[in-house]
């Protein structure tokens, strides 16, 4: 069989797949294909579909957009979607789950505060539209970052400019 042009996806698998410290059967097993298919990806004679290549990310723990540009079906972008951050975060194998989730809470909710897309958050089960805890970021208006909500705030000795 004559090898595809997608060397580089399996290679990327495979390499993932190590790090994670999974086999090729437990990786095959926890995404739902079969051993010799997941083989066959890896040695670049099969191209997966984006449903097996989400499939995968998911058991790999790892964004689906990093595999779909590796597979050529995105284009890859210089970071206004937070690709590369997300990947960061996600295949970090000194962070556990729920750090990685907080982390990519915290990230997404500055990205959008600031007016960025959150579509791969979206992707990834996120919730952004979820209220910040008292304490974290993203309640600057309560805390004077637009100007409004500050008025009339007075300090304890009646300093209008103090915080």
């Amino acid at each position: 069989m004559a090898s595809l042009n997608v060397g580089n996806l399996g290679e990327f698998l495979r390499e993932q797949r190590r790090t994670a410290q999974l086999s090729l059967r437990q990786l095959a097993d926890a995404a739902g294909v079969s051993n010799p298919y997941l083989s066959q990806i890896e040695r670049g004679l099969r191209k997966p579909s984006a449903e097996i290549l989400q499939q995968l990310a998911k058991a790999l723990r790892i964004s689906a957009e990093t595999l779909y540009v590796q597979a050529g079906i995105l284009d890859e972008r210089r970071d206004p979607d937070g690709l590369e951050v997300h990947s960061a975060i996600l295949t970090d194998p000194a962070l556990n789950e729920k750090q990685k989730q907080v982390l990519l809470q915290i990230y997404e909710s500055f990205r959008k505060e600031n007016g960025y897309s959150s579509d791969v958050a979206r992707a990834e089960g996120l919730d952004l539209d979820r209220p910040a805890p008292k304490g974290e970021h993203g309640d600057d208006e309560r805390h004077g970052g637009t100007g409004k909500g500050r008025k009339g705030t007075r300090g304890a000795d009646g300093d209008p400019h103090a915080t």
